[in-house]
């Protein structure tokens, strides 16, 4: 993948409108005043996890080479293509738990259905409109940002060379 969440720590709030548009966004009716009484009661996919002064949101990463796929003895977990985020078809889910067991950051849970595993799928139904996901979006402090790997590097780049400069200066 190509794209990725990236998170300003020192910008977040740990509001949790992340989480609850999260939320939204994998219910039913896609409106919190139906969505409190739909059953089952949708899932959040992205939890914000205190971390001593901050607030950290986790998400699924969507690994290059995911554990989580290799693992699945269903073949439940899986990509579209090269750039999809990693995917996981609830119907083939036998609910084995080998992926949350593997998951080097802990984001698979199983879902309020029981069976089936759920993550974050990085709102692919809504990236193929060409739209962010749903926790960038209500992100108010615009502390969660989708990025391309490639403008991530040349921002750190920039920002070394800037500081690797200004202590030429100071000699």
């Amino acid at each position: 993948m190509d794209k990725t969440i990236v998170v300003n720590i020192k910008k977040c709030l740990a509001c949790k409108s992340c989480e609850i548009a999260c939320t939204l966004a994998h219910s039913k009716s896609k409106e919190l005043e139906e969505a409190v009484t739909e059953s089952p009661r949708p899932q959040r996919m992205v939890t914000v996890e205190a971390a001593g002064e901050f607030g950290v949101p986790i998400q699924c990463r969507h690994c290059e080479d995911a554990l989580c796929i290799e693992i699945c003895p269903a073949g439940a977990i899986q990509r579209e293509n090269e750039q999809s985020p990693v995917l996981i078809d609830k119907e083939m889910c036998i609910g084995c738990k080998l992926c949350v067991l593997i998951c080097p950051l802990g984001v698979l849970q199983i879902g309020r259905q029981g069976r089936a595993v759920v993550k974050c799928d990085m709102c692919y139904e809504r990236a193929k409109e060409g739209k962010l996901p749903m926790c960038v979006e209500a992100c108010p402090t615009k502390a969660l940002k989708l990025v391309s790997l490639q403008e991530t590097t040349k921002s750190k780049r920039r920002a070394s060379a800037k500081k690797m400069t200004a202590k030429k200066k100071e000699r």
